[in-house]
């Protein structure tokens, strides 16, 4: 908030391009409450390269492990980023597949792609199955992206001005009354 209110020159820029793709940033702090150990769980979704929707929301339930509350995120990260090609289907606009997922841990990817169930994960089995059926069908593909370059972060994190610049233009803000 003191961000915001220091930066009241900052507006999003929409530009037009040629891109026709969607892509999700998901993330999760794991039993990041201190007072509930609850996870919370954010994502940013870039609809045709520009931001669309994000949300930050702290899950519902304590995640038993790390690798259950990142399933939790990117699954609600799959979740909005179908929604979002079902309006665009809706409104007759063509959109690239696959989806694009982002995440920054290569275990929870890992385990994604992996058709083994473990007896140690069966805590996540219903949002591994989602997964790895829209991953079967070509809806989605997950790939890595380093921590540094998440923009789901700058929704719950306090960040340091020299990584919150970089993410916050990588939102599309911009000074709105910078000449062109």
């Amino acid at each position: 908030m003191r961000y915001l209110k220091s930066n009241l020159e900052k507006g999003l820029f929409f530009k037009k391009n040629s891109e026709r793709n969607v892509a999700v940033f998901t993330y999760a702090d794991w039993a990041g409450s201190v007072t509930d150990r609850k996870s919370t769980s954010r994502y940013c979704t870039y609809v045709w390269g520009n931001l669309g929707t994000w949300r930050s929301k702290k899950q519902g339930v304590v995640a038993r492990s790390s690798a259950e509350a990142e399933f939790r995120a990117m699954a609600q990260g799959i979740c909005e980023g179908l929604w979002i090609y079902r309006v665009l289907e809706e409104l007759k606009m063509t959109i690239e597949l696959p989806l694009k997922l982002y995440y920054d841990s290569k275990a929870a990817i890992s385990i994604a792609h992996n058709p083994v169930q473990h007896d140690r994960m069966k805590h996540i089995e219903i949002d591994r199955h989602f997964i790895k059926k829209k991953l079967d069908a070509g809806i989605i593909c997950l790939s890595f992206v380093p921590s540094n370059q998440k923009t789901s972060d700058i929704l719950t994190k306090s960040l340091t001005r020299l990584i919150l610049e970089p993410l916050a233009s990588k939102l599309g803000m911009l000074d709105i009354y910078a000449p062109t």
